[in-house]
């Protein structure tokens, strides 16, 4: 693994922790009273168009579908507890 792969793998690590407190908080508090529906809505269709453009670059784009697979299956998450706590 060279350095820009290393970069682009740690990079990628950080970015999968951008929801990781909003989710905690949410299912600790077991409240989404304060959580935009919508902006997680936009979130999940972002990395939906990610993961697309990762897969059809040749070679394939795995540290970009990874990293947008966890985020999207984070912000997955915050959606079904908004709509369960609501």
């Amino acid at each position: 693994m060279n350095f820009v792969d290393f970069l682009g793998a740690a990079a990628g690590a950080v970015t999968t922790l951008t929801f990781l407190p909003q989710l905690i908080k949410t299912w600790k508090n077991k409240s989404a009273k304060d959580v935009s529906l919508l902006m997680f809505v936009i979130a999940v269709v972002n990395e939906i168009m990610w993961i697309t453009w990762a897969a059809l670059l040749n070679p394939v784009n795995w540290t970009i579908i990874w990293t947008n697979g966890v985020l999207m299956a984070m912000a997955l998450s915050i959606i079904y507890l908004k709509l369960r706590y609501k």
